[in-house]
């Protein structure tokens, strides 16, 4: 079984059973959008969780392994056609200069691990319209010079 194939069988379950993804990380004691990513395929499950979710979602013997296994972390280099994810490409893309020299002022020359890394997603109710907010927290590695 492949990770394009488990995705499909595991978002089918979801929504059979009327899970959401806060639901089932709650009960499997982890992230929301950590859980999300590895059951899109963008990551690997350790052990515990991956026994919980195949219980949870009744999937196959051989989802279990394909959970575990380390991906390939890999995406099309198109402008993305969705409007959410294009409005956060268009994000990167307008503000991803300003960004890089915001952090590089405050912690030098080096990057945010995306490997030592957290991101959560959660609604701030406003009488305006309510709002996405969006926190990614990743550990500063500094370039090193030799």
């Amino acid at each position: 079984m492949n990770r394009e194939e488990l995705t499909e069988i595991i978002v089918l379950a979801k929504q059979a059973k009327s899970l959401t993804w806060e639901a089932i990380a709650d009960d499997l004691g982890v992230g929301k959008v950590w859980l999300t990513s590895a059951c899109l395929g963008m990551n690997s499950m350790p052990e515990a969780p991956a026994d919980k979710l195949c219980a949870l979602l009744e999937l196959p013997p051989e989802a279990k392994a394909t959970l575990m296994s380390y991906p390939t972390k890999t995406w099309g280099w198109d402008v993305p056609q969705d409007p959410l994810i294009y409005r956060l490409y268009e994000i990167v893309g307008v503000y991803g200069d300003t960004l890089k020299e915001v952090i590089q002022e405050q912690f030098g020359d080096g990057i945010m691990s995306a490997i030592d890394f957290s991101m959560d997603v959660d609604k701030e109710e406003n009488p305006k319209g309510d709002r996405v907010v969006i926190t990614m927290n990743g550990k500063f590695l500094p370039y090193k010079s030799w």
